[in-house]
């Protein structure tokens, strides 16, 4: 095959996936849409050829591939949200409540559903749980049509309005790093016994390395903030200038230092985004900061949704069974939205409250937990630490999962987002 064949194919669909979504919006198609069918129809012809499409013998490439593209995304994430996350001040926490229920119960409802699920098809424990691990974060990028649009600046203390896009926006920032111990669970469980790891596991996984990725992207993010607007040095205050790459570095910064300590670098970049957001809220820097970030997860998304495309009609799907379809469609259409229903609907707090949801809002946000690039780190993360998790159904179920996801997803986002926003919602009470 003559391997620029690979750069033609490559930037026409790059192509389609800018211009379709918008010339096709009335129909509800996604850029994400557009790239894993296109993907699918090159993937059946020759063009392909030879093209490393195998996730077990290329799972190295994939798993770095991935966690770029995740990493890009939660910068980009945390820099996008305008509300700000004071934890001794009462009325900010509670103004981030749907993001604690969604975290705090959704998501070990999801993985504890899932793996439940799992283990009842015939699964391997350590396998079922590591299913549930990957498969529970949503992805901050394939959901775009329903997060919020971008950081809001200007003169004054800047504040998100719209409860739906925050809620689902902050909980894809924020549990891409705790899916992680349970992705380590299940690395444990199957390389030994429960009682060999289970104290190691809540007090290093669970607590320990959780604390430090938090405590680490505060620390860089506060530096370079002060760095970038604060610096007695003229030369060093880069948001005079509107040196918008300091996103970059920011990124690589706070993930380095993260991971080198020991704590999850995924915390570490969206809490190092959300520190450096709070410093000069209102500074046009922080637009700047995050339209290269988004320009670059969009690169990245898209054309891992374009292989991925390939991939599936190159062999990937060749172990997918009766058991893929049902635990993905299960998750989709029963796990996620039970789970984050019963989470947002205990105790619900009055609409009229900042950090509250109406009954539309609560069941979209419960919908709307978008699979996406983290499964698939997730997944080749955990096949290289054990020989006993890289098994090529689990690949196909996950993406499987990802296609039914941009699929279902995709098409329901623009609708029910248009319907909710025509519906008048109560204004939030003054504090």
């Amino acid at each position: 095959m003559n391997a620029d064949l690979v750069y033609v194919v490559a930037g026409g669909s790059l192509l389609l996936a800018v211009v379709l979504p918008e010339l096709l919006d009335r129909w509800a198609v996604s850029a994400p849409m557009v790239l894993v069918g296109v993907g699918m129809l090159i993937g059946l012809t020759p063009l392909p050829d030879g093209l490393p499409l195998d996730p077990v013998a290329n799972r190295a490439v994939i798993e770095h591939v991935t966690e770029l593209t995740v990493l890009i995304a939660l910068m980009g994430v945390g820099l996008a949200i305008d509300r700000p996350l004071r934890l001794l001040e009462k009325d900010s926490r509670r103004a981030w409540a749907p993001t604690w229920r969604l975290l705090l119960l959704a998501m070990p409802l999801c993985i504890a559903g899932v793996a439940l699920l799992g283990w009842a098809v015939g699964l391997a424990p350590a396998a079922a749980l590591l299913l549930g691990g990957a498969l529970s974060p949503t992805d901050p990028v394939l959901a775009s049509d329903v997060q919020v649009a971008g950081p809001q600046t200007g003169d004054h203390e800047v504040d998100e309005t719209d409860e739906l896009r925050f809620a689902i926006t902050s909980e894809a920032g924020l549990n891409d790093g705790l899916a992680f111990p349970f992705v380590y669970a299940a690395i444990l469980l199957s390389t030994g016994a429960v009682s060999d790891w289970a104290v190691e596991w809540v007090a290093w996984y669970l607590v320990g390395k959780i604390v430090l990725g938090v405590l680490v992207g505060i620390a860089v993010g506060w530096a370079l903030a002060h760095l970038a607007f604060r610096s007695a040095s003229p030369a060093l205050r880069v948001a005079e200038r509107g040196e918008s790459l300091l996103a970059v570095a920011a990124l690589v910064a706070s993930y380095g230092v993260t991971e080198v300590v020991g704590g999850y670098g995924f915390l570490g970049v969206f809490t190092c985004a959300l520190t450096f957001r709070s410093a000069e809220r209102g500074h046009d820097y922080h637009l700047a900061m995050h339209n290269v970030v988004e320009r670059l997860e969009r690169l990245f998304t898209l054309m891992v949704l374009l292989v991925l495309g390939m991939a599936m009609t190159r062999g990937l799907f060749d172990h997918l069974d009766w058991r893929s379809v049902l635990i993905a469609l299960a998750l989709i259409f029963v796990i996620r939205p039970v789970s984050g229903l019963v989470s947002l609907s205990l105790r619900a707090p009055d609409p009229s409250k900042e950090g509250a949801l109406t009954r539309p809002e609560r069941a979209a946000a419960a919908f709307f937990g978008v699979r996406g690039v983290g499964s698939l780190y997730y997944l080749a993360y955990a096949s290289g630490h054990t020989e006993g998790l890289a098994e090529p159904w689990l690949w196909s179920t996950v993406s499987f999962t990802v296609l039914a996801s941009v699929l279902v997803h995709g098409v329901l986002a623009t609708p029910v987002m248009r319907r909710l926003n025509a519906e008048p919602s109560p204004s939030p009470a003054a504090s």
